[in-house]
């Protein structure tokens, strides 16, 4: 009988069975498709010679956690190496209100980055900003790594932020971390370049600019940025995944690939193992890397009422979508400084970001889309041949399912049909042609993955969302997914639910893997020395 089953192959999945494996316990690793890694994942989408990271590609949230902490030094002996900005980091380009365009970079220097802002009082504001962020980072960051539904973890937590400010200063944070990311910037900072820069930055976070807790992700994201940086794989998101699956079959992990998780199993209340496609799994603890959909209404088919009507009740977010294009020459911006940027927004800030959420929340096509331009052969020339080069562009507020076009030129009765992808291309590199001219001239390929695509690559996308549900503050924190499933730990005795559906949310932290794995090492040291 294997100690653990962990179901799905995502970050928190190899995170997870990784530090259970080194602890020493048997695990087994179920993955319906027929490789690993989830949305972890790089090829030739395009052409030969031109590799692309077919869903996540950026790092700073695993470099920056505690599960890089615990097995980076393990992976990297196993072949990862990751490629990083060390000047400008991201940046962001829209189109100035006189008919040019502006420009406003991050770089890993706070101080270089703010030294450019207009206002002088903006520049004072926005190291402050980071400042603030850094005297309650153990409050906010403890928060990330911690079991909210535990007495434990919370009491800990307030104390901790009692002796870093008091009541009257931790009252202030609060409620600047609950505000939009709108508010929170109109109430610090009196020019356009923050907002420009970072409000696009939300997007990631499964966020809009006028949802609660943008003002403590945006601070978050800048304060990643410039500490860790945008580093991406050398040699693609796959070469991530080898090493990680390397270090599982060294540990002794049992690797299922092609095998459906059918029905959890349990016995007076006590999980027993798992039933695939290719058997059943016994084990004795189980980690469930889905949707709260899927966990509640599939694979527990006796789950209480009210865990069934809660993830009925579960909210994803917006879908997104992915375009990847093989160039025949690296970008060339208007402005030159972005030539060497890894990544940059298309988008004024939190208006045009907010005016695309909403239309997309509507069910429309945003007429001007944000778009995230990934650049990666800036950092790693490996990704295209000699003189070429790769684009990774994503758009974060697109409906699953359409049901107009806000700029009424395009038909959407069929839903994401082929033709409807290439037209939607075509307004994308619309929007960036107006700051790269000639970049549709260079396009030798592209490939397109539209919401229903990513849905089909990845059950957990649920309505293609790659976020694991909204991550808006009614099911965030202490309520993720919703508050009679919220925390790890579920009604079964040694059932955990991890994955971006679950506390600490979305991205490439690996926080909910970690988290139950040093939760499950921890009982088990205990109990071994009783």
């Amino acid at each position: 009988m294997n100690d653990v089953a962990v179901i799905g192959s995502g970050i928190n999945s190899l995170v997870a069975a990784a530090e259970l494996a080194i602890a020493g316990q048997q695990v087994c690793l179920i993955e319906q498709s027929d490789r690993l890694g989830g949305f972890i994942h790089s090829g030739e989408r395009t052409l030969p010679g031109f590799i692309h990271d077919s869903f996540s590609s950026w790092h700073p949230l695993f470099v920056s956690g505690g599960a890089y902490t615990a097995l980076g030094s393990e992976l990297h002996a196993r072949g990862l190496e990751y490629c990083n900005a060390s000047t400008a980091v991201a940046a962001s380009v829209a189109a100035d209100p006189t008919g040019g365009h502006r420009v406003v970079i991050a770089h890993r220097d706070p101080a270089v980055t703010a030294a450019a802002f207009k206002e002088p009082g903006d520049q004072k504001a926005y190291l402050a900003m980071l400042d603030d962020l850094g005297h309650h980072s153990g409050t906010v960051f403890g928060a990330f790594g911690a079991e909210l539904r535990s007495l434990k973890d919370l009491v800990k937590l307030g104390f901790g932020a009692l002796r870093t400010g008091g009541v009257k200063a931790n009252e202030l944070f609060i409620r600047d971390a609950l505000m939009s990311g709108r508010n929170y910037l109109r109430s610090r900072f009196d020019g356009w370049e923050v907002d420009q820069l970072w409000s696009p930055w939300l997007l990631h976070a499964g966020l809009g600019p006028d949802q609660a807790t943008g003002g403590v992700m945006l601070p978050v994201m800048a304060m990643t940025m410039h500490g860790f940086g945008l580093p991406v794989v050398k040699g693609g998101a796959s070469r991530f995944v080898e090493a990680f699956e390397s270090l599982l079959r060294d540990h002794g992990v049992r690797i299922m690939l092609g095998a459906e998780a059918r029905e959890i199993l349990s016995v007076s209340g006590s999980v027993t193992g798992v039933r695939t496609s290719r058997g059943i799994v016994p084990a004795a603890t189980v980690l469930a890397n889905v949707s709260p959909q899927a966990l509640y209404t599939r694979l527990l088919p006796g789950a209480p009422a009210g865990l069934a009507a809660g993830a009925r009740r579960y909210r994803n977010g917006r879908g997104a979508m992915q375009i990847h294009l093989a160039l025949d020459k690296p970008v060339e911006w208007l402005d030159p400084r972005l030539n060497t940027v890894p990544l940059i927004h298309i988008s004024n800030g939190a208006d045009s970001t907010g005016v695309a959420c909403a239309q997309a929340e509507a069910g429309l096509l945003p007429a001007e889309p944000t778009i995230v331009v990934g650049q990666q052969y800036v950092l790693d020339p490996s990704r295209a041949p000699e003189g070429k080069a790769t684009l990774w562009l994503q758009l974060q507020e697109v409906p699953f399912s359409p049901v107009g076009d806000a700029a009424g030129g395009l038909s959407v009765a069929a839903g994401w049909t082929p033709e409807l992808k290439e037209a939607y291309l075509e307004r994308v590199l619309d929007r960036l042609e107006q700051f790269a001219p000639g970049t549709r001239a260079s396009v030798l390929a592209s490939d397109i993955i539209a919401p229903t695509d990513l849905a089909a690559a990845n059950p957990n996308a649920v309505h293609g969302d790659p976020y694991g549900g909204s991550a808006e503050l009614f099911q965030n924190l202490l309520w993720r997914p919703f508050p009679q499933a919220a925390g790890h730990q579920t009604y079964i005795k040694g059932l955990w639910h991890i994955g971006a559906s679950t506390h600490p949310g979305p991205g490439l932290s690996g926080g909910s893997g970690h988290l139950a794995a040093q939760r499950l090492t921890t009982k088990r040291s205990k109990n071994t020395t009783r």
